[in-house]
Formats: C-alpha cells, sequence, structure tokens
C-alpha cells in the first residue's frame, strides 16, 4: 500500500499532538494504533525525529523513547546512514488461538459495554459527515469500502473494516472523534478477524458501509448514523457470540 492511497483527515489525526499525560506511553498508542489500522501504511517512512516531535507536541526525548517501545513490538524498523530514518513495520496477522486467547479476556458485558461506546461513536460521526462533508471528501471511505469488499485475508478485513470507521470520524471534521475512533479500534481492531473470515458477512459489511456513504452524500443524517451503528451493534453481536462458544 503506497502513502498516497491513505489521507486526509484520519491521517492528520495521527499526527495531531498527544495528550501531555504520560506522554511516551500515549505517542506509542496513536503510532501503534495508526500501524495497526493501516493509517499507516508498510514501509512508510514516519516524518524525521524533529518534525515529528514537533506535530506531537512532545520533546525529541520523549519521541526517542516511544520509538524505542514500537521498536520492541516490532511496529518500527529504524535504518541509519544515508536514506536512513524510521519506517513503519505492518505485524504479522495475529493467529486465530492468539485472538481466542485474547477474545477470552472481555467478558460479554463489557463487549456489549465497547459496542454501545463504539456505536455512539461511529452513529455520531456519520451524523455530522452528513451534515459538514463535501461528495470529494468522500472518496477515501469508498476507496477502503471498496477494498474491504475484496480484501481476501482476514487481517486486512479487519484493518479496513477499523480505517472506515476512522475516515468517517475524519468525514466528520472532527478531530476528537477521530482519535477516539483509532484508540478504540486497538481494543477492538484485531478481534475482528474472529468474525470477517466469513465472506459473506464481509461482503454485507462493505454493503452496509456503502449504504453510510449513500446516506452521508445525500446528506440524510439521521439514516446515516443508524446504518453507522446497525453495523457496529451487528459486528459486536458476531464476537459476543464467539465469546459465548469459549
Amino acid at each position: 500500500m503506497r502513502q498516497h492511497e491513505i489521507d486526509g483527515g484520519a491521517r492528520e489525526a495521527v499526527f495531531s499532538p498527544v495528550d501531555s499525560r504520560a506522554r511516551v506511553d500515549a505517542v506509542v498508542r496513536r503510532l501503534g494504533d495508526a500501524i495497526e489500522l493501516g493509517l499507516l501504511a508498510d514501509g512508510e517512512q514516519l516524518p524525521g525525529e524533529s518534525e515529528l516531535a514537533g506535530r506531537l507536541g512532545v520533546s525529541t526525548v520523549t519521541l526517542r523513547e516511544a520509538l524505542m517501545a514500537l521498536r520492541q513490538q516490532g511496529l518500527v524498523t529504524t535504518r541509519r546512514g544515508r536514506g536512513g530514518g524510521s519506517f513503519v513495520s505492518l505485524p504479522d496477522v495475529p493467529a486465530d488461538d492468539r485472538l481466542r486467547v485474547r477474545l477470552r479476556g472481555w467478558s460479554t458485558e463489557e463487549l456489549r459495554d465497547l459496542g454501545d461506546h463504539w456505536a455512539a461513536l461511529s452513529g455520531a460521526a456519520a451524523r455530522l459527515a452528513a451534515q459538514r462533508t463535501e461528495p470529494a471528501d468522500l472518496q477515501p471511505l469508498r476507496r477502503t469500502a471498496e477494498e474491504l469488499a475484496h480484501a481476501g485475508d482476514t487481517a486486512a478485513r479487519s484493518r479496513l473494516y477499523g480505517r472506515f470507521h476512522v475516515e468517517l470520524a475524519a468525514a466528520a471534521q472532527s478531530a476528537r472523534l477521530t482519535r477516539e475512533q483509532v484508540a478504540l479500534q486497538s481494543d477492538v481492531g484485531a478481534l475482528l478477524c474472529l468474525v470477517l473470515a466469513d465472506d459473506a458477512y464481509r461482503e454485507e459489511v462493505a454493503d452496509r458501509h456503502r449504504a453510510v456513504i449513500c446516506a452521508v452524500q445525500d446528506g440524510a443524517h439521521e439514516t446515516a448514523g443508524t446504518l453507522a451503528e446497525r453495523c457496529v451493534r451487528e459486528s459486536t453481536a458476531r464476537l459476543v457470540a464467539v465469546r459465548l462458544t469459549l
């Protein structure tokens, strides 16, 4: 995936200033979430240390500590010399057994609560996007929906699913909603591999995403919000169903 293929407000939110509390952890989470969501492409070179620290609103010392942590997680590699710098390294696909172990750490009540929070974020983003966005601003959403419709492996499907909801928040022109979506996807994103392996459901989700885009384009804010909420609630219900089998 080339860098120019992912653009707009979603990427801008990745590099906006982080919270002043626990800044190293905040930088690690911000960049780590963006890498796992595919908002930063595999092999993409990050901005230089001084520029990146300035954009995130942290010191270069804090940034270097965060990059060290990301390297230890296998999400960033650093090359020295001419043409060197820090580069994104997309993680391997989590094995189903690892994902099931991770899912087992969630109770059904916690999953439903997460789903409520996610639905509220996506519904609000869709309603605002329908009121604020221009047709040209919907191109990233259309591209992501079509990529999801043809994605073969489950890791790509889960990243595209999460990216759609991040880009929906970006279309709402809300930096805070966008950051909230990025953070939320770090909790639920990989787990969606467990429900998106089903080709029929992947096609259903792609159709739901297309319907959201159409409602946003038409300015039908209540319809857009309701459709976005239903999409999220259906996925959460499927995750809960898998959790009940463990």
